[in-house]
């Protein structure tokens, strides 16, 4: 691990680009073209450039790296691409430092403890090393990149990371207790005191290098002050390791510290490139520090294995897809060059290729294709040639979207776009489709809100709430996004597509909107609502909406006690479904249906029900007990009053008869009517009133 600077504080701050020293650049690669003319071509092809600044006789170049080229974060994967780019040979040290001492074995162990978090640690001995200042050159190109030389040992493990992008950390072996190495997760309650002079509160999610007896390092982030190399060390341990790259955020982040090293790792270090880190660090520290290397290394973990299935690139895509034509020999060239190994030799215009080790991007046909535009160059693609095009469909996902918004911005809705991270307060406001625990997001810039929402109603309310503070009353807004349900995100289920909508609407009126989005997509859906009892909504004001039987969403009208928390002035009505249900019933072309050749034939009815019955138990009773003649039934009123028994109330319902082949007789409705009123007695305790 690099060992980061005292002053001034800001080096502490996650790097986000690469800085290259020029001539340290052309020690593995022999340029001779202008810095200029170099960094114009490492920009066509993606290393975008931020700055040259001059210093004393070198040049400091600093590289924009995207996340998914790791290796460029050394200059030896600079140099790689240099060489690729100009047709230069790419010299890399053989690093092959002599090995004097004992059998590193027999004086120290390695033990990986969590190998969830460390797939593998290497380490190396080196005794009897003389601390001292780095050799001037070392320290001129190490001010070059903004570092301030410490000694020969630490700026030789800075030198490394920069060098191939492998972050390495230097033990004063001494002082290791136990003269042993264990990959552990943290002790409740251990802390660490870091080289950066603070202490470290440590989470047992956290892994962390400790000795016989305590941390002794922050895995991955950084080391540890009592072990640091200092000016009396005499025996060095060096370690390289691999640690997983979500280990390392979440450690990082969760304790607001970063590194260069915590930053390679956090993308992906190469996994075979361990054991030449290693060897590069000690064979430098034998150079400039003096010592005797002991034999062998300590190895712990597990090897990775080699790379799976080749990558089949078929030649004539490379025109299909760029429009020009590039030569079988050229792409097999550029693809070598870049260092993937040609395990099949053409047939048919189809080639195989795995990538190397420090590739682990390239993983697709495509991404084969893109590695042969970059490097041949963008800009020899003429801007008038005819790549052949396809018109997209729209998904079935478009189409019902589409649909369900168009329902709502004709009724005066607005769409709003939210953030899918919350804050405990309005998190816990309304979450009607699971107990579980959020997802929690812990990082620096979400002090706050940091949970993952499990339901997009409260933020329409925060929503509702802002624009009543701008003078905009009544705001009809809805929103379509994901969900997080449940704290595991590979979990089934554990993600749903909702679509909410919030206004100052009655109850009818946003039931309707309901049944309107459903009719939008699917003529013959049916929906129904049952009462539901749910936190957040209004005693007796909430249900939850079934879609041809199946539970769909839920509706309500927000209790008192949420429109206070949030400082709401209104009363809000809320509605949320399920849109990946309403996918899987959408009509896409709905059939013809004629219109009806004969009349209807309306009948009321008035009954008198408890007041534990519902609506919807006393529609599915009329419906089933009508026959095929009922077209439709549908609410008209309700009634308490002194006109009827207390804990009773009516309602008044409307009944539609028609058949499509004839006009119906009053004795054939009538014998439905009849049905109805029987059926609603005995299984309602229904009385006409």
């Amino acid at each position: 691990m690099r060992r980061p600077l005292r002053h001034p504080p800001h080096v502490f701050l996650q790097v986000e680009s690469m800085l290259v020293s020029w001539n340290w650049l052309r020690e593995y690669v022999s340029l001779d073209v202008p810095v200029e003319t170099l960094t114009q071509r490492l920009m066509m092809t993606g290393l975008n450039l931020e700055s040259v600044a001059p210093a004393n006789d070198d040049f400091a170049v600093d590289l924009e790296v995207t996340s998914n080229r790791p290796d460029c974060l050394g200059h030896i994967g600079v140099a790689r691409e240099a060489s690729v780019l100009f047709h230069r040979p790419l010299n890399i040290p053989a690093a092959r430092p002599v090995e004097q001492g004992p059998a590193i074995a027999s004086l120290t162990s390695v033990e990986i403890a969590a190998p969830d978090l460390c797939p593998q640690y290497q380490a190396r001995l080196i005794r009897g090393v003389k601390i001292g200042p780095s050799p001037a050159w070392m320290q001129q190109r190490l001010t070059t990149l903004g570092l301030r030389p410490v000694n020969n040992v630490v700026d030789i493990t800075n030198y490394v990371l920069l060098e191939c992008g492998q972050p390495l950390h230097a033990f004063d072996f001494d002082k290791l207790r136990g003269r042993r190495i264990v990959v552990r997760r943290a002790a409740p309650g251990e802390k660490l005191f870091a080289i950066d002079q603070r202490e470290y509160a440590l989470a047992p999610e956290m892994c962390v290098i400790a000795d016989a007896e305590r941390p002794v390092a922050i895995a991955g982030v950084m080391g540890g002050l009592e072990t640091e190399i200092g000016p009396a060390t005499q025996n060095v341990l060096i370690e390289v390791a691999e640690f997983t790259p979500m280990s390392v955020r979440d450690t990082a982040r969760r304790l607001n510290l970063h590194s260069d090293s915590s930053y390679r790792f956090e993308r992906g270090v190469d996994r075979r490139n361990l054991d030449w880190a290693s060897r590069r660090c000690a064979e430098l520290i034998l150079e400039l520090a003096g010592g005797e290397l002991c034999a062998g290394h300590v190895f712990a973990g597990v090897a990775p294995p080699p790379r799976g299935e080749p990558i089949v690139l078929r030649f004539a895509q490379i025109r299909r897809l760029l429009g020009i034509d590039i030569s079988p020999n050229e792409a097999v060239r550029i693809l070598e060059s870049l260092g993937l190994h040609q395990v099949s030799a053409a047939v048919d215009g189809v080639c195989r290729f795995v990538p190397p080790s420090w590739r682990r991007d390239l993983t697709r046909e495509i991404d084969l294709i893109e590695e042969i535009a970059r490097v041949h160059g963008y800009e020899l693609i003429p801007e008038d040639v005819l790549v052949p095009l396809e018109v997209g469909a729209r998904t079935l996902r478009d189409r019902v979207t589409d649909r369900a918004q168009e329902v709502l911005l004709a009724a005066g809705f607005s769409e709003a776009i939210t953030l899918s991270f919350v804050g405990e307060e309005l998190h816990g406001l309304f979450r009607p489709w699971t107990a579980a625990p959020p997802l929690r997001v812990e990082h620096s810039s979400r002090q706050r809100e940091n949970l993952l929402r499990q339901s997009l109603v409260p933020s329409l309310l925060a929503v509702r709430r802002q624009n009543e503070r701008h003078g905009c009353f009544n705001a009809r807004l809805f929103e379509q996004a994901r969900v997080y349900l449940a704290a595991d995100p590979g979990a089934p289920g554990s993600e749903r597509l909702l679509l909410s909508f919030v206004s100052g609407l009655d109850f009818a009126r946003m039931k309707g909107l309901a049944e309107a989005v459903a009719d939008a997509v699917n003529h013959a859906a049916r929906v129904t609502a049952r009462p539901a009892a749910l936190p957040g909504f209004a005693p007796g004001r909430g249900c939850e909406l079934l879609l041809d039987g199946a539970p769909w969403g839920w509706l309500g009208e927000i209790d008192a006690e949420i429109a206070r928390r949030l400082d709401l002035q209104e009363s809000a009505t809320v509605a949320e479904i399920d849109m990946e249900m309403l996918e899987s019933r959408s009509v896409a072309a709905p059939s013809f249906q004629p219109l009806p050749q004969f009349p209807a034939v309306e009948r009321d009815l008035n009954f008198i029900l408890d007041e534990t019955v519902v609506w919807h138990s006393l529609a599915e009773t009329v419906h089933a007990a009508a026959g095929p003649l009922l077209e439709s039934v549908t609410f008209d009123s309700q009634y308490r009053g002194p006109q009827i028994a207390p804990h009773k109330k009516s309602y008044l319902l409307r009944l539609q008869y028609r058949a499509s082949d004839r006009t119906l007789t009053a004795e054939e409705v009538e014998s439905a009517q009849q049905a109805v009123i029987t059926a609603c007695r005995t299984h309602l305790a229904a009385t006409l009133r």
